[in-house]
């Protein structure tokens, strides 16, 4: 049962990781291709997302909006990658559950929760400020930046985490060293 599930979740992890990586991918493309080749379509940004009037606003503040999009796009999809490679090196192994590995994972996975949950802060941030400056902006949703503080708070829940599995990985090597 335990594998079966194991299984499961690292199937899902693939699946959200290449979903991830083509929407990171997408906002990356379209920012480049609005800016520099075509600035017409910036309505076009992704799905019900339009940007046509920050655009129009400030071309230099549509970059770096749709950098922080992407950028926390690119976050999300790399912390698939650490679970999809945590599950493909075999280092997580139930038996043994407290080993290096996971703690640096769990270490990484807590510090990048962190910055995804900052940087998707300061993106809302900067929509709310556009919407005071009169530009109509797309929902924080359906940018794909919501949720900062779900981010945040899993960042600091991780760190906790990764302090008892520090603590977990002493116990058990004084353990080994007492046999």
């Amino acid at each position: 049962m335990k594998n079966t599930a194991l299984k499961i979740l690292h199937v899902l992890s693939w699946i959200f990781f290449i979903g991830l990586c083509f929407e990171a991918g997408v906002f990356l493309f379209n920012t480049v291709f609005r800016f520099f080749i075509d600035p017409a379509d910036a309505h076009l940004f992704w799905q019900e997302v339009n940007l046509t009037t920050l655009y129009n606003f400030d071309p230099g503040y549509y970059v770096v909006e749709t950098s922080l999009i992407t950028l926390v796009a690119i976050a999300k999809a790399w912390m698939f990658y650490l679970i999809v490679k945590l599950f493909n090196d075999k280092k997580f192994n139930l038996e043994k559950p407290f080993n290096q590995e996971v703690r640096k994972f769990i270490s990484n996975a807590a510090y990048l929760s962190l910055g995804i949950g900052l940087v998707s802060s300061w993106a809302v941030n900067f929509a709310n400020w556009f919407v005071e400056q009169g530009v109509k902006m797309p929902d924080s949703e359906a940018m794909s930046v919501g949720g900062a503080d779900v981010w945040l708070f899993m960042g600091i829940v991780l760190l906790v985490i990764a302090q008892i599995f520090k603590r977990g990985i002493e116990i058990q090597t004084e353990n080994e060293l007492t046999v």
